[in-house]
């Protein structure tokens, strides 16, 4: 029977011991547990057997203890566990003081997240700092870890760092590296990889970088690449969070080589002299001055236009010309006002300036709490449109002041129709108008003609300039929907994930009108103007916003959702979705058709791991081109992925015919290998533009994967080698080679 032994009954053993003598620290009561013997003599309380000793947050375990009063210190002596938080101490032989936190132990080991260390000899004065000597550390959590560090002397500072001395790195028993000194933040925002990466245009390679914390907010990353064909290179990046809860953040990316090739180039697209000194440097802020009022920065200053191309491949994917915005924003639950700035940092790139432009945007809520509706935008800015540094184009500018105004008025009728009507009114000035030269085209130029304006051709500057205008443009329009539905509830079928059926059809239509400007949509210079796209334009305001091409129409976009759904797992979800709609141009500026493209967007989730994508637009009942997008997304089995792709486009005026294929997929052959394939092929050119074939290894903390890829651009191919050895377990040190080495170097 476990004797328990606790502050009281020590009392009345003891006599004369008062009971400040047997308090723990912070005047927190020890207990003490044992199925074994215990005393209690001169201040010095014993147990044996099965001993169980809790106090504040800690729990030691031991098959004996011994605790001097006095001195506040336990003696403990086999099979030695002692938890406290989170971190837990196994050992034969220790002393612990119960004020201090220290310890000191003979082979002992410990496990605090994330970090298992382990040494023959563990002294500590305190929590904070412990010294073990010929110790071991790793974060494989094994009695035979894959990887470990062995070192004649470890220091600890619990969650801040690990200084190692005389160090030997060990793949399970074999010996890889030595090292006479290793510094190990315990911070998460801590890493370091070296990663060797071949590229075609880069050569044998090998980049660096070491992420490090300053401070508590501050996280900065060193970067240190040679590439044998361009030359060494050096990158600093650093972020911080700050503000009330961190809730703040500022990120600067810079980036320097000296190119020793800067001209060298593995697309077909031809390119300029390129300068050999090539940099980049990025700020982005998001700064919460106070609540609905924040601040956002993004400022990026390139060396030339491919800088991005050349070493983030990444990054230029995603933005390949980078803005130049800084921007104001108050919000309410009513409005937002938004003072911000764009300006030309690159002159390689075009941009459409703002210096500055203030904007009040009144999102839609009803008047005076009734049932009519008002939303409105007003902005007042100065605009110049900057063509790139070595373009025929001159550059223009304007200011403006831009209000848009209108009134709807929701409603639903018969418990099922629902109307919106709307009407508005837009008022425009501009400062400066242009007056074309007349053989030249109006607003919209021909598909293959460069964007507007275009230079006079005699003086190559632009036409005459006829001073300040007004325009005024009103609106009007009315959208109507309803929805009807039914339900088979005997509908049930394993195969095709069916547990009872429900269609909903919504048919409705949006017609909008647009009256005829009371200036000529060829005198205004366009800022904010139509982009070619494969998509069909918003017809409704403030949704349209190319506000410098608006002209006049009427138009009806009719269409109908049709959503079958059915019960899966007590929930209620898509099992088919299908929208098909068609553009009626009574009058349309921006389409010479009777009928734009008929529209269909499918979605088909059968079961849960399978997926059918088709979005499509075909020219049924007029002329016009053809695009249909298919995805698929299959898992046929428990380890295999399966995808597939494919982007048909024939006859857009805007862009090339395409019929551009994806496949790829992933197999898991058991807990440790795995392989994957990705290809790409273009078959109106016959081009294989990209192929990747990987082999994943799992070594338990360690994922190894290797590859190759060779893509083709355009007739000028790229070769690269894949091969990444990334650490699962904190904290991260990996041999990290990549088709794309600098995007896994880049802060997102």
């Amino acid at each position: 029977m476990r004797k328990p032994v606790f502050l009281l009954f020590l009392l009345l053993l003891a006599g004369p011991i008062s009971a400040q003598n047997l308090e723990g620290p912070g005047a927190l009561p020890i207990e003490i547990n044992a199925t074994g013997r215990t005393t209690y003599e001169n201040g010095i309380a014993t147990a044996h057997d099965n001993v169980a000793i809790h106090f504040g947050d800690t729990d030691i375990y031991s098959d004996y203890a011994q605790y001097d009063t006095k001195k506040r210190i336990l003696l403990l002596r086999g099979h030695v566990r002692i938890y406290r938080g989170t971190s837990l101490y196994i050992g034969e032989e220790a002393t612990y003081d119960v004020d201090t936190k220290g310890i000191t132990a003979k082979d002992m080991r410990s496990g605090t997240y994330p970090y298992l260390v382990s040494g023959q000899n563990v002294t500590s004065s305190s929590d904070a700092e412990y010294h073990i000597k010929h110790g071991t550390f790793t974060t494989h959590d094994s009695a035979n870890p894959d990887f470990h560090l062995n070192a004649q002397t470890v220091r600890i500072y619990p969650d801040d760092r690990v200084v190692m001395k005389n160090v030997t790195f060990y793949v399970g028993d074999v010996p890889i590296f030595w090292w006479p000194y290793v510094y190990q933040s315990l911070d998460r925002s801590f890493s370091y990889s070296i990663a060797p990466a071949y590229l075609s245009s880069w050569g044998p390679s090998l980049l660096g970088q070491v992420t490090f914390p300053i401070g508590e907010h501050v996280v900065s990353t060193v970067r240190l690449d040679y590439r044998t064909r361009r030359g060494p290179a050096l990158g600093y990046d650093a972020e911080v969070h700050y503000g009330k809860n961190d809730g703040s953040l500022a990120k600067l990316t810079s980036y320097f080589l000296q190119d020793q090739n800067p001209d060298l180039n593995r697309t077909s697209l031809p390119r300029p002299g390129t300068p050999t000194s090539r940099y980049r440097l990025t700020l982005q802020d998001r700064t919460q001055i106070a609540d609905g009022l924040d601040l956002k920065v993004d400022v990026s200053k390139l060396s030339d236009a491919f800088v991005l191309q050349d070493f983030f491949r990444t990054e230029f994917l995603i933005n390949p010309e980078p803005d130049n915005v800084v921007a104001l924003t108050k919000t309410s639950p009513w409005y937002s006002l938004t003072a911000y700035g764009r300006f030309q940092l690159n002159s390689f790139f075009e941009t459409t300036e703002r210096l500055p432009e203030i904007a009040l945007d009144i999102k839609r809520h009803g008047l005076f709490g009734g049932p009519i509706f008002y939303e409105g935008e007003t902005s007042v800015g100065e605009l110049r449109r900057n063509f790139p540094a070595n373009s025929i184009f001159q550059d223009y500018s304007v200011f403006r002041i831009d209000s848009f105004h209108q009134l709807s008025f929701p409603n639903t009728y018969f418990g099922f129709l629902s109307i919106i009507p709307r009407a508005g009114f837009r008022e425009t000035y501009y400062s400066e108008t242009q007056q074309l030269n007349p053989l030249l085209p109006s607003i919209l130029p021909p598909p293959d003609a460069p964007e507007f304006p275009l230079p006079d051709p005699e003086t190559g500057l632009p036409s005459e300039r006829l001073g300040a205008t007004w325009r005024t443009i009103f609106n009007a329009g009315v959208e109507s929907s309803f929805k009807i539905s039914r339900e088979w509830d005997e509908v049930q079928d394993r195969t095709f994930g069916l547990d009872g059926l429900r269609h909903i059809i919504q048919p409705y239509v949006d017609f909008s009108w647009v009256s005829a400007p009371n200036i000529d949509p060829a005198l205004i210079l366009q800022f904010d103007r139509v982009q070619p796209s494969t998509k069909l334009n918003p017809i409704d305001f403030p949704q349209y916003t190319a506000i410098d091409a608006i002209d006049n129409w009427s138009i009806a976009r009719i269409g109908v959702r049709n959503r079958l759904q059915t019960r899966r797992d007590d929930l209620t979800v898509s099992w088919l979705e299908l929208e098909t709609y068609v553009d009626v141009n009574f009058d349309n500026p921006f389409e010479k058709t009777d009928y734009s493209n008929v529209f269909n967007k499918l979605t088909f989730t059968p079961v849960p791991w399978a997926t059918l994508v088709i979005d499509s637009q075909i020219p049924l009942l007029d002329h016009g081109f053809t695009e249909v997008d298919t995805s698929i997304n299959f898992k046929p089995t428990a380890n295999t992925v399966l995808t597939f792709g494919h982007r048909y486009l024939q006859g857009n005026p805007f862009f090339l015919d395409s019929s551009q294929f994806t496949v790829g997929g992933y197999y898991r052959i058991n807990a440790n290998w795995g392989v994957g394939f990705y290809e790409q092929y273009e078959a109106e050119t016959n081009i294989i533009e990209q192929q990747r074939y990987s082999i994943y290894r799992d070594l338990t903390s360690w994922v190894a994967s290797f590859g190759a890829i060779i893509q083709n651009n355009g007739g000028v191919k790229e070769y690269g080698v894949l091969l990444t050895f990334t650490l699962k377990a904190f904290p991260k040190f990996g041999l990290d080679l990549n088709f794309d080495p600098a995007g896994t170097n880049q802060n997102q």
